[in-house]
């Protein structure tokens, strides 16, 4: 058995981690911190977890986190996973970050749209955690930088694309939608109910922070600079994300030739799929689960390609990935404990 410890158990994420791993066949919770919570049972937190979770949140200690683990998850707000993980690796725990801290390879990225880094040993042996495009380097990684939800739902349909050099990296410009729950637990007033209910807006427009997590993995696979046009929206939905990327095809090509290459790229991947062409992806689609749905038109007239995918930001954008990149790491069944039916409703 997997020992799995959640710092930061009781957020969206961290609730999402130990919902996962509290039905993971290879893995077992061992142990949950809590600033907020500690002393509290988890189920008297989230009443759901009833009969399936009884351990009681706990303070962070490095020692009782150590002893008591093989893989940490920190699902802590950005600059806190920075100054407690390089203990964690120094006494030989593989890590997990669900924060952005260790998902840039260029620092001076990071601390531009972020804060000073203090760990900047660590980022040089970071891997970034996008399952399905990484997962050789994920395997033997000490720290993962998972990624973030809007990145995932990108990166994962337009990789393949670019690095077939069927679309132009000059030409992307993408918009994504997403549920309120990927703002966090803490309460605001730009997630009260009154103010999302029945509201649609865009939101930090051509200015939010993980388009420069987009911008460095996209280049990276591009083989040269990349720059996009990023627009995020809040839909009054609890947990999905949409987004819809554009650009333009090198050359002329047939929807075949797309879907060949995204399917060959993603080939035995079991969490990507790619939608018929009478389909488009859909939030409902994918509602707790860790799939990433794929769909694709050619704009002719235009030689345009859109590219559309569906996943749970909950779950593929952040713990879902984050299980996921465990079980390669620890060379277990990478579906293990994410292979639940998707509901129909």
């Amino acid at each position: 058995m997997i020992r799995a410890g959640v710092i930061g158990a009781t957020g969206y994420a961290g609730a999402e981690l130990v919902r996962i791993l509290s039905g993971h066949p290879d893995a077992e919770l061992t142990i949950l911190t809590s600033r907020q919570y500690a002393g509290v049972r988890f189920d008297s937190i989230y009443p759901s977890m009833s009969g399936m979770v009884d351990l009681v949140c706990e303070e962070f200690s490095p020692n009782d986190v150590c002893d008591r683990t093989d893989v940490v998850f920190t699902a802590l707000p950005h600059k806190l996973p920075m100054e407690i993980i390089p203990e964690l690796v120094k006494r030989g725990k593989r890590v997990i970050d669900l924060s952005a801290d260790f998902r840039f390879s260029d620092v001076s990225a990071y601390e531009a749209f972020y804060q000073p880094h203090t760990a900047k040993d660590m980022i040089e042996k970071a891997v970034y955690g996008l399952c399905e495009v990484y997962s050789d380097k994920i395997r033997p990684a000490a720290v993962i930088g998972n990624p973030g939800c809007y990145p995932t739902s990108l990166l994962l349909p337009l990789i393949p694309l670019l690095k077939s050099n069927l679309a132009d990296p000059d030409t992307i410009i993408a918009d994504s939608k997403s549920g309120v729950s990927g703002a966090g637990r803490s309460p605001s007033l730009a997630t009260h109910f009154c103010e999302v209910h029945e509201s649609f807006k865009a939101y930090k427009v051509a200015e939010h922070r993980h388009t420069p997590e987009m911008e460095e993995v996209l280049s990276r696979e591009a083989e040269k600079p990349v720059n996009i046009t990023f627009v995020p929206h809040l839909v009054p939905i609890i947990r999905g994300m949409l987004t819809t990327t554009y650009a333009s095809l090198t050359r002329k090509v047939s929807p075949e030739d797309i879907r060949d290459c995204i399917a060959s790229f993603y080939e035995g991947r079991p969490f990507i799929r790619l939608c018929p062409d009478n389909r488009m992806p859909d939030t409902l689609n994918v509602r707790g689960t860790n799939y990433c749905d794929i769909g694709f038109r050619i704009e002719e007239r235009n030689n345009r390609l859109i590219l559309i995918s569906a996943i749970d930001n909950l779950v593929k954008g952040a713990s879902g990935q984050a299980v996921q990149n465990m079980n390669i790491m620890f060379g277990t069944d990478e579906t293990a404990g994410l292979a639940g039916v998707p509901f129909p409703l």
